[in-house]
């Protein structure tokens, strides 16, 4: 049997195909492609570490407030000088004191800060308050009711 199509229509085997003598318009997009996903996860990474280095600060310094108030706290109890008694505590725990305040009835109130220091330098200060000393209604007694 004869194709009686001409040969433009007929069905041949494909050839190699010849590699374009001119690179395509996107040739090399893949590469920038794969810079701004590396880029962008490394920002990330780098947001990621400031965001736990401010954290971190943060955390150092509101336990060395903690400690400071109740360091206060029990020197004023004491008669000691609990501001003084305060600072001394919060400078062992890596913090300087911003503010001391004795409240009255045996209460210590502290401020604490901390420089936070991340992945490209300086993050800012990080803030924490802290009080301390004896409930205002009087201590409960061991069952828990009051006398």
């Amino acid at each position: 049997m004869r194709d009686s199509r001409p040969a433009s229509e007929r069905c041949t085997e494909p050839g190699p195909e010849e590699p374009s003598p001119e690179p395509g318009p996107e040739r090399g997009a893949g590469t920038v492609l794969v810079l701004g996903i590396v880029a962008a996860v490394l920002l990330l990474a780098v947001g990621i570490a400031a965001l736990g280095a401010a954290q971190n600060a943060r955390g150092a310094a509101q336990a060395a407030a903690d400690l400071g108030a109740l360091a206060g706290a029990t020197a004023l109890r004491d008669g000691f000088d609990p501001c003084g008694t305060a600072g001394g505590a919060v400078t062992r725990n890596g913090a300087e004191i911003a503010s001391c305040e004795v409240l009255g009835g045996g209460v210590v109130r502290v401020v604490a800060t901390r420089q936070a220091s991340g992945p490209g330098g300086a993050l800012g200060e990080a803030r924490a308050s802290a009080r301390a000393g004896p409930r205002v209604g009087g201590s409960p007694t061991p069952t828990g009711e009051r006398a």
